[in-house]
């Protein structure tokens, strides 16, 4: 028997395997047996098809290849965040928590099959050069996106600092596609960007991703501009791709009395799903909030600015967030690789699903950095206004 036959009849094996185990999860959930023929009979023709190219493509197949990107195919058919991950790319996915990286300075995601830019990063050459978050990247140095997954895009993004980048864009309201040059740079991601206290004694935190060290960033610089007269607050959450949900968790936190929710999430398996309250602990003064969001302003994002609207606890404003709040887990495998898969999706507390509709602003100003903030400036000035 050839090695590649064993090969073939192990990788059958596997997925008997993997059925077996579906099937017992789907018995679990939903009570009743899955579509037990239906299965088999796409194994048959997965083998049938091994055995095809096996024996007549025009040249020597690769095993690894071979299945590997028939399991790439299979989980990226899930949706747009699922995704097989070779061992490569996941020891990329582990480093990129570091908090630094060397590209374009641009968070993207696939929104309806199409490389999407969630927001690009503050001070990085995609902010320079003027990608705005929406901005569909159609090609990448020439090279058709169509068929890329988000792993091959970021790679192609990637590079040698100073080297040179184009992206083909296609941009809603603009009547062609368009090139955008771009040279790479080292771009260090900082939790907390900025943070000062405005005239009338209106604070200002812009948190530009949810990381690690946020919640105690967070603390740092609430005493800093408490003691320098703050009465009120805007927390701005304008192109935060998002990050950790437990770090957008306790920063709700800071803003919700003991007991609130703050997000819900939901999932196939009851023993996945969880609610997030508010404990009590870190609870901050009750002074007038306002949230800055907008369509840059996506998962973790959403999370906050979702807890602080449905616990009418603050003033959303700007425009409509992305609508990436989807958890997605991340399983090893034995030779290096991963599967990366949505496994729940989060709720507000009000049981919206973000997902599928985004934070609306409770006052929707369009897309201009100063109006959004005059409008927030002048929200809180009269709260102040009024409470004296």
């Amino acid at each position: 028997m050839s090695k590649f036959l064993k090969f073939t009849i192990l990788a059958i094996v596997l997925f008997l395997f993997l059925f077996l185990a579906l099937t017992e999860y789907d018995k679990l959930i939903v009570g009743k047996d899955a579509s037990d023929a239906a299965l088999y009979d796409q194994l048959d023709n997965f083998s049938e098809a091994i055995n095809i190219l096996r024996k007549e493509y025009v040249g020597p197949v690769d095993p690894t290849k071979l299945i590997h990107g028939a399991m790439r195919g299979m989980v990226s058919s899930l949706d747009d965040y699922s995704q097989f991950l070779e061992k490569g790319e996941y020891e990329e996915l582990k480093s990129d928590a570091k908090g630094e990286f060397i590209g374009m300075g641009v968070e993207v995601s696939m929104k309806d099959g199409v490389l999407t830019v969630i927001t690009p990063m503050d001070g990085s050459p995609a902010e320079t050069a003027g990608i705005k978050p929406g901005d569909k990247i159609i090609k990448i140095d020439n090279n058709s996106t169509k068929s890329m997954s988000i792993t091959e895009a970021v790679e192609k993004m990637r590079g040698e600092p100073g080297t040179m980048i184009i992206l083909t864009i296609w941009r809603d309201n603009v009547d062609k596609v368009f090139d955008v040059m771009l040279r790479r740079a080292m771009v260090e991601t900082r939790s907390i960007k900025k943070a000062e206290v405005l005239s009338g004694g209106i604070g200002y935190i812009k948190i530009s991703e949810f990381q690690e060290n946020t919640p105690r960033d967070l603390d740092e610089v609430l005493k800093v501009l408490e003691s320098r007269g703050m009465t009120s607050l805007i927390l701005d959450l304008r192109n935060n791709p998002g990050g950790l949900l437990e770090t957008a968790s306790d920063v709700a936190e800071r803003f919700l009395p003991k007991d609130k929710v703050v997000v819900s999430i939901k999932s196939r398996l009851p023993k996945d799903s969880s609610t997030f309250r508010s404990s009590g602990r870190f609870y901050l003064k009750d002074y007038p909030l306002v949230v800055l969001v907008n369509a840059g302003s996506a998962s973790a994002s959403e999370v906050v600015a979702g807890a602080i609207q449905d616990n009418k606890r603050g003033a959303i404003i700007g425009t409509k967030t992305f609508g990436k709040a989807s958890v997605q887990a991340v399983v090893p495998l034995k030779d290096g690789s991963a599967i990366r898969f949505t496994s729940a999706y989060y709720y507000t507390p009000n049981g919206r699903l973000i997902k599928k509709e985004g934070i609306i602003p409770d006052m929707v100003v369009e897309s201009n950095d100063s109006k959004q903030l005059e409008a927030a400036i002048k929200y809180l000035g009269i709260l102040n206004s009024d409470a004296k």
